[in-house]
């Protein structure tokens, strides 16, 4: 594990992260709680901290706190306090103070050990918790509410955000002729599709997903949403009668300045209403301002492999491949 040691003494540092690093830890210690604390934040591979309460300026019962207060509740981290006095009042204080564990100073080899094997158990059942609290089990991306907690943190970020709304076209047909496992088969692929793009991206509901993503203009954000339907259009899943191949409609808009997440997703879902309207398997793009004409969309990226007017969901004869558009 990579740990963090805090202490005044660097011989106690020095005692303490011997121990540890004999044991196969990774370690970085520090005498200034501050720079400590700083350390946790831009190292999201720290997983224990190891405090002294006696620290100044910032005490370790406040670098505990403060340190909970940084991490929050999507990151495991699991804290130490040690001292040399054992007054229980100061035990109470460590536990409320976020502490997971309370040890004396200097700490017994064997001690330590058994606390960081323990803490090894907790830290794995943590992550599994926040896993299993923000992301969508089918899919593999961020559930609804990670997603917009997510959405909110990187408000005011450079480049401006945009966001690209999009969902499967004719889906429920789809669950209703081929079987809700076939839906789950292409929600899973579309899942696989998108899960380590760059950028926040998330389940919103059904067959809706949502990317936010820095991009220094609408058009590259159209860009990077028509490379996602055409990939999209790509796949294929085995259904009764044959193969089966999907579209996707989507709506892109480039946030404005002081634009809550919101007024910026409900504009780009306003651009794939327009997509879905204007005949599914495209790309419709939300101008940043209405034109004096009244005209708000920049323009429309359409698909080439079929015509608005062709029967979705039908299977087709061994020659071709049926498709839900």
């Amino acid at each position: 594990m990579r740990i963090v040691v805090v202490d005044p003494s660097r011989t106690v540092i020095k005692a303490v992260s011997k121990l540890l690093e004999s044991d196969g830890h990774a370690v970085t210690a520090f005498v200034d709680a501050r720079e400590a604390l700083d350390f946790i934040k831009s190292d999201r591979e720290v997983s224990v901290l190891i405090t002294s309460v006696e620290l100044t300026p910032m005490s370790g019962i406040e670098l505990c706190w403060q340190t909970r207060l940084l991490t929050g509740q999507d990151r495991a981290m699991h804290i130490i306090l040690m001292s040399s006095n054992s007054d229980g009042q100061q035990l109470i204080n460590a536990l409320d103070s976020g502490a997971d564990e309370f040890i004396r100073k200097p700490p017994i080899s064997e001690e330590l050990y058994a606390r960081l094997r323990s803490a090894e158990r907790m830290l794995r059942m943590r992550r599994e918790l926040i896993r299993l609290a923000r992301i969508d089990p089918l899919t593999g991306v961020f559930n609804r509410r990670a997603f917009f907690e997510k959405a909110e943190r990187s408000r005011g970020s450079a480049p401006p955000l945009a966001a690209i709304m999009f969902d499967v076209d004719h889906f429920k047909r789809i669950n209703d002729t081929y079987g809700h496992d076939v839906g789950d088969r292409v929600l899973r692929a579309i899942g696989a599709e998108i899960v380590n793009r760059d950028g926040i991206v998330g389940r919103l509901g059904g067959e809706e997903f949502a990317i936010l993503l820095g991009c220094d203009s609408l058009e590259a954000a159209a860009e990077q949403a028509e490379m996602l339907r055409l990939r999209v259009s790509e796949l294929s899943f085995d259904a009764s009668g044959g193969k089966l191949s999907v579209t996707c409609s989507l709506g892109v808009a480039l946030g404005r300045p002081s634009e809550s997440i919101d007024a910026l997703l409900k504009r780009a879902d306003a651009a794939l209403y327009h997509a879905k309207q204007s005949g599914r398997d495209r790309v419709a793009v939300a101008c940043d301002d209405a034109d004096p004409a009244g005209n708000e969309w920049s323009g429309l990226v359409r698909s080439s492999r079929r015509s608005a007017a062709d029967d979705p969901a039908q299977l087709q004869p061994a020659t071709g491949a049926p498709r839900a558009a």
